[in-house]
């Protein structure tokens, strides 16, 4: 199944600001019946037979981020404008978003990137860009897609809240 990331909007059936109790319904009826995870937590994430883990985000009885997490085999695609964030290479995921929108090295981790006009980022544990059997850090593990504001400091938030009063 393909799950194709659309910021700010979502992925499909999740959407960015809609109620906790539509998002957790939403969650659920992605979760293959014939193969639940023992691992599935109600509310919160989901495993497919992939390996895919999609997790949802809520506070203030609002979705305000889903995540996915990299699938073990090639059953669940997750793409961004066409692009397979979890089949490519990190430093090819990170050329490729490149061509289309700002994305930049996280300044708190070097082995993860942010997407700030999509309000993307994406995470792997450790950079092995020239180590393709490391898996791990050779290929982003999660992709996060965020509500405008989810990444702002304190004193953002602040602005935000004064600019939309």
């Amino acid at each position: 199944m393909d799950f194709d990331i659309v910021p700010p909007t979502g992925v499909d059936p999740l959407r960015i600001g809609m109620t906790r109790h539509a998002a957790n319904m939403a969650l659920d009826s992605l979760r293959d019946l014939s193969a639940i995870s023992e691992s599935d937590r109600p509310g919160q994430h989901v495993f497919r037979p992939s390996g895919l883990m999609i997790s949802i985000h809520c506070m203030r009885d609002m979705l305000e981020a889903i995540e996915l997490g990299r699938p073990s085999s090639r059953t669940d695609r997750v793409l961004l404008q066409g692009l397979d964030v979890f089949a490519l290479p990190a430093r090819e995921v990170v050329l490729r978003v490149g061509e289309f929108t700002s994305i930049e090295e996280d300044p708190d981790d070097d082995a993860s990137f942010i997407a700030p006009d999509l309000l993307l980022s994406f995470w792997r544990p450790f950079v092995a860009d020239d180590e393709p059997m490391e898996e791990q850090g050779y290929y982003f593990n999660s992709v996060l897609l965020a509500r405008p504001g989810y990444y702002d400091t304190p004193a953002q938030a602040a602005e935000r809240l004064r600019q939309n009063s």
